[in-house]
């Protein structure tokens, strides 16, 4: 039997999908790479093989803040109650914390949390700038570790280096996204060069021996798991709990309004660089991309340099009908209440 199972290929895709760029020249010029993504028939497991850690350098220019959508604050407020129902309040340490936005959440709820990012770059106290590691003296009862086992290279290993640091022991919350929602809607656009790695609820019930609490969030695009550190274990592959992948997965599966005279997409985070990256190669012409987010507006999109632009720029311009393009159908809603009932809003990864 072959160690690995080929998934999925996909070429020439931008290394950073959420590296905004000052102009269309240096958007267009961006480090791109391969994805081919293989089952693991040793550790279960899915990963692009065709990864190449060395490009992926983040740096100030990089922007993934998603709690400018109160959709996504309420979900960020149902993750903070399973923390504090599963980890308690006490003695929290949030590993790659990123830009702090979670953890002031938890703080302002009156956790005592300390936060480990070697790229923050706000004034907090309670954030230190450097890698959670043995030499931090500091320990905690619960830790979080929020969308960043998705970029390692080594994720059984990147956890033992955290059940170590820690002592040995203590419970952790993990969140990713979710390999079988990406499967099922035939998501394509989800598949990203950064994500090395793509996780199934099965893959934890493999790597820890004592899991207290797992489901999904996020409409189901993500998964979370509450596992005690000191029951990880190196996880086997099990044929019966095998990647079903579908057999069709692209562009052509995907809904498109009549015509596709004009192309409006409503998300230029990582969703809509790959969904527009992929049109632009089909000579489909993406005319229009907006987002809410200030950090994106006025920059360009990776591979593509299309402009993002403020919804209050480009619906003036569209036509009464036009459609718009939704990338995650989770915002629907709020992106209705926001360019009212005049347009045909299609959603691109609808079941």
């Amino acid at each position: 039997m072959n160690s690995i199972r080929e998934l999925y290929r996909a070429e020439r895709l931008p290394v950073f999908q959420n590296r905004m760029y000052g102009s269309v020249e240096e958007a267009r010029a961006c480090p791109l790479g391969d994805v081919h993504l293989v089952e693991d028939r040793e550790s279960g497991l899915v990963y692009n093989a065709a990864f190449r850690p060395e490009l992926v350098v983040y740096d100030e220019h990089y922007q993934n803040e998603q709690a400018v959508s109160s959709q996504f604050r309420t979900h960020l407020e149902q993750v903070a109650d399973i923390v504090e129902r599963q980890l308690g309040k006490r003695a929290i340490v949030e590993v790659a914390c990123g830009k702090g936005y979670f953890l002031e959440m938890l703080a302002q709820r009156g956790f005592e949390v300390t936060g480990f990012d070697p790229a923050y770059e706000g004034s907090n106290p309670a954030i230190e700038k450097r890698y959670f590691s043995a030499d931090a003296n500091v320990t905690g009862q619960g830790l979080i570790l929020r969308h960043v086992l998705e970029h390692i290279v080594d994720p059984v290993g990147f956890l033992d280096q955290i059940r170590i640091a820690n002592g040995g022991q203590g419970t952790i919350y993990i969140e990713v996204p979710c390999f079988d929602w990406i499967c099922r809607r035939q998501a394509w656009f989800d598949i990203f060069y950064e994500h090395v790695n793509y996780f199934r609820q099965v893959d934890f019930r493999r790597m820890f021996g004592v899991v207290h609490d797992s489901g999904h969030l996020f409409g189901g695009q993500y998964i979370y798991v509450v596992a005690d550190l000191a029951s990880l274990r190196p996880p086997h592959y099990d044929e019966s709990e095998r990647v079903h992948f579908p057999e069709k997965m692209g562009l052509r599966g995907t809904h498109f309004a009549t015509g596709m005279e004009h192309v409006a997409i409503w998300g230029g985070a990582s969703k809509g660089v790959i969904f527009a990256l992929q049109c632009v190669r089909a000579g489909l012409p993406v005319c229009n991309v907006i987002d809410i987010n200030p950090a994106k507006q006025g920059k360009f999109l990776p591979a593509t340099g299309l402009r993002v632009e403020p919804p209050e720029e480009v619906l003036p311009r569209l036509r009464a009908g036009a459609s718009i393009y939704v990338m995650n159908s989770n915002y629907l809603d709020e992106i209705r209440t926001h360019a009212g009932p005049s347009f045909n809003y299609i959603e691109i990864d609808h079941e």
